[in-house]
């Protein structure tokens, strides 16, 4: 199924989705990879709630919300909106299964989904057709295999995310002559067993060594009782200014498109900084970066995941399965102080 092309030019895809911000950037390059390829062709998203908040307003896309909250309304309110519509291809880019039940209501005869390795949650149930299996990609280069498999051709990637001037007005008070605006978005995503959280005490001795470079820091993030704290501790001990839990999905873009530089854990912030072609310094040690780290900067990236595998798992990346984590509550403390140092001072050498 590796060599799948449609036997002429789709004129309606669909596309599946739903979250997290980082993967949703990523599909918008594939989506924007089919529209440069058949711009006549209507294409129709299936997209998660707070996803669309920061997408839905591109146009010549149609965007389904499917908003999780709702529970099994939400699959109802999908397939009032798909009403009986046929589509050329449904490109299910979403291994879940709440994304794999949606792939089902949708009335394609190709459903495309990943291959057997990376098809998590049986979504091999639910599709007919498979990308190719390749060994080490990252995801952004997984989800434009699906545009491949269906036949467009390579592209320059493009996102081209819409930004309206209120919100770029708002990022651009941030700004001071002669001073570098430094963005840091402090936490990942509270989940079970996350562990990519940088410390509050390492984060302060970075900005510490920003102030040295006389930058502006403005932190980001969202409304968490974490990141909350997060914020208040840092702005306590550092002259930053503290936007956690004060902006909007859009302002928090416009200010990372604004800003010089983007530090953040392996987390949506960092992808959507590549999408502006904002340089990124991650924080990796959980997750293997050369899958999910920030696809334009891997030269800023702090990688200790080879350290973490070799700690907490004893093994090496090579021996373990590809995007394995690491989930050790103490895993992100193998970053140290000094490795941030020296990639703030490579990225001010640039």
């Amino acid at each position: 199924m590796s060599d799948l092309i449609l036997q002429a030019a789709p004129t309606k895809i669909c596309v599946i989705r739903l979250s997290a911000i980082g993967d949703t950037c990523h599909a918008l390059a594939a989506v924007r990879r089919l529209q440069d390829n058949w711009p006549d062709a209507a294409i129709t998203w299936i997209i998660g709630k707070t996803e669309a908040m920061l997408l839905s307003d591109i146009p010549d896309v149609e965007f389904i919300i499917f908003d999780k909250s709702k529970g099994h309304h939400a699959y109802k309110d999908v397939q009032v909106a798909l009403g009986d519509r046929q589509f050329d291809v449904a490109l299910c880019m979403h291994a879940s299964m709440r994304a794999n039940f949606l792939c089902r209501k949708i009335s394609a005869p190709i459903r495309l989904g990943y291959d057997r390795a990376r098809a998590t949650d049986f979504q091999w149930l639910f599709t007919n057709r498979r990308i190719e299996a390749v060994k080490g990609q990252h995801v952004l280069e997984a989800m434009m295999s699906f545009a491949a498999a269906i036949g467009a051709e390579p592209q320059p990637i493009r996102w081209d995310i819409p930004l309206d001037a209120d919100v770029r007005d708002f990022a651009a008070d941030f700004r001071s002559p002669n001073k570098p605006l430094i963005v840091i978005s402090p936490c990942s995503s509270q989940r079970s067993r996350n562990f990519r959280n940088w410390s509050i005490d390492n984060y302060s001795a970075a900005i510490s060594h920003l102030a040295g470079k006389k930058c502006r820091v403005v932190l980001t993030g969202g409304r968490s009782d974490l990141e909350i704290e997060y914020g208040e501790s840092l702005e306590a001990h550092a002259a930053v200014d503290n936007l956690i839990g004060k902006t909007t999905l859009k302002e928090v873009a416009a200010l990372i498109e604004a800003a010089d530089l983007l530090i953040c854990p392996d987390s949506g912030p960092a992808h959507m900084a590549t999408a502006f072609g904002t340089p990124v310094l991650g924080l990796y040690a959980s997750s293997n970066p050369e899958r999910t780290g920030p696809f334009a900067s891997r030269e800023l990236t702090v990688n200790r995941y080879p350290d973490a595998c070799a700690k907490y798992l004893g093994k090496s990346v090579a021996q373990i399965r590809w995007g394995r984590r690491v989930r050790h509550a103490d895993v992100m403390s193998l970053i140290s102080v000094d490795d941030v140092v020296a990639k703030i001072d490579q990225f001010f050498d640039i």
